[in-house]
């Protein structure tokens, strides 16, 4: 799986080097085999950001992203996306991405992230509660989706990293559980990148299974698939 990950990764545009950043040995050897670069990182890491913060420090680069080990099939075109949001807004510290949310039992679920935001695009707040409330009694009206669910995949300028590394988990972020909050609690602004492409991650048999099936049909879109609207630089 975290080949998958990586080739998908190395296919975006904007990407010019992929590290896989671990602590076990086990998946160091792996990513080694196929011919890819990975760095063993400390155990006691809290978060995938302070995992990603520790190689980050050795980088000389502007941009970091952080592309999850369980997303076997996500898009390199996304990950184009939010390299370009972030570097087209100066004001921005990090930026995500998130999809529509159609079902009342998913909004509801707490185990779907979901993030609401202003007129700019840039994140308000992120929960796991089923945010915004409808007072409608759960009717979005329209065609409009019920809330956003958060993709985690995420751009950082490198100096962001290295500060949310060096704050303590704040408080609404041990509320909640999500480390995108230390980032708005301590003033960092996060721009998100609206999409329909929705990738699945694997945090179960089942999910694995689907991946496996989805991959012996040819994924959910192409491996190496890139933005169009993507600019020569800058490139990470």
């Amino acid at each position: 799986m975290v080949e998958h990950v990586y080739r998908r990764a190395s296919a975006a545009a904007m990407i010019d080097r992929v590290i896989v950043a671990t602590d076990d040995p086990r998946i160091v050897a792996v990513v080694r085999a196929f011919g890819g670069e990975a760095r063993l990182t400390r155990r006691d890491h809290p978060t995938g950001s302070d995992r990603l913060a520790e190689v980050a420090r050795e980088l000389d680069a502007p941009f970091v992203v952080n592309v999850q080990g369980d997303e076997p099939l996500i898009d390199p075109a996304l990950i184009d996306r939010i390299v370009i949001r972030l570097a087209g807004d100066p004001e921005l510290g990090i930026a995500t991405a998130c999809c529509p949310i159609s079902e009342a039992p998913e909004h509801a679920n707490p185990h779907v992230v979901k993030v609401v935001m202003d007129a700019r695009g840039n994140a308000l707040y992120f929960s796991r509660a089923p945010i915004p409330h409808r007072a409608d009694a759960g009717s979005a009206g329209g065609d409009a989706p019920l809330g956003w669910k958060h993709i985690g995949l995420y751009a950082y300028r490198h100096a962001a990293l290295l500060a949310l590394a060096d704050t303590p988990p704040t408080r609404l972020e041990r509320a909640e559980r999500l480390e995108q909050l230390r980032a708005l609690e301590t003033g960092i602004r996060i721009g998100v990148v609206e999409t329909d492409s929705v990738p699945i991650g694997v945090d179960t048999p089942d999910d694995l299974e689907q991946v496996r099936r989805l991959v012996a049909a040819g994924g959910n879109g192409p491996a190496n698939g890139t933005s169009s609207s993507t600019p020569p630089e800058p490139r990470r």
